[in-house]
């Protein structure tokens, strides 16, 4: 089937071993000092080992290859881990970062709060974390993850958080998290990840934010282009955050 796939130059690949930890299904190892692709099934295509390629090895490509057989990876890891004594869970046994963890915040005690001598109309405020899942960057998050089923899902461009003063309370909480930036990361690779998310979950509802800066809007674009390769109709929410930190659009 013609689909697409990575492809390797072995001129250009200096064997860092960094393309190794960054793919999910282990489908990159090191051959006599080479990144090499170990079966054409275990390729999902994402290109998720491309952004940590510091010599450009690595690009996507079109052509005829084996279908991608995501039981098949997860068979070929759970062999890999037990063989190798691993209890980490790493992919690859790659960087913990990557590292797939869903967080039960009920179980927590009692919340953090903070007296703040800025805002004392306010009062005390609850300032624990309430992300629900670990990692949250869409270039790390696996589109099978287990959290991302019957997930309410929160797709936000990065500088949101920073902007918005209590945006764990009002967004993160009871969502499963996605962040990126738009502006400096491949918009097509984000339609591409977030259509094959889409396409393995039964997801529940999408939240976007995005900051008002022009720019900002790519991550709508690719949220929305995604959904209608997907062929999904799932509630849908957009919300515009301001440059000093206020809600300038719900819908």
């Amino acid at each position: 089937m013609i689909r697409k796939i990575i492809e390797i130059d072995k001129e250009l690949c200096n064997g860092c071993g960094l393309c190794i930890d960054a793919c999910h299904e282990g489908a990159i190892e090191l051959a006599d000092g080479k990144a090499t692709l170990i079966s054409e099934e275990y390729c999902d295509g994402l290109g998720d080992c491309l952004p940590n390629c510091p010599t450009g090895a690595i690009k996507i490509v079109e052509k005829d290859a084996a279908e991608y057989n995501h039981k098949l990876v997860m068979k070929r890891m759970a062999e890999k881990k037990k063989s190798k004594g691993c209890k980490t869970g790493f992919a690859g046994d790659g960087c913990p970062g990557q590292r797939a963890m869903r967080m039960d915040r009920n179980q927590q005690k009692s919340p953090s709060v903070v007296k703040d001598t800025t805002y004392e109309e306010q009062g005390d405020r609850d300032i624990s974390s309430k992300l629900g899942q670990w990692p949250v960057q869409l270039g790390l998050i696996h589109p099978h993850a287990s959290y991302l089923d019957n997930a309410n899902l929160l797709i936000a461009a990065d500088c949101c958080a920073y902007a918005h003063g209590n945006f764990h309370n009002d967004f993160i909480n009871g969502k499963i998290t996605v962040i990126g930036c738009p502006k400096l990361d491949n918009p097509d690779y984000y339609i591409e990840k977030l259509t094959e998310m889409f396409k393995a979950n039964n997801i529940k509802s999408v939240t976007v934010t995005r900051m008002e800066v022009p720019c900002c809007g790519g991550i709508v674009h690719a949220v929305k282009r995604a959904l209608l390769n997907a062929q999904k109709i799932i509630p849908y929410r957009e919300v515009i955050i301001g440059t000093d930190g206020s809600i300038v659009s719900d819908v």
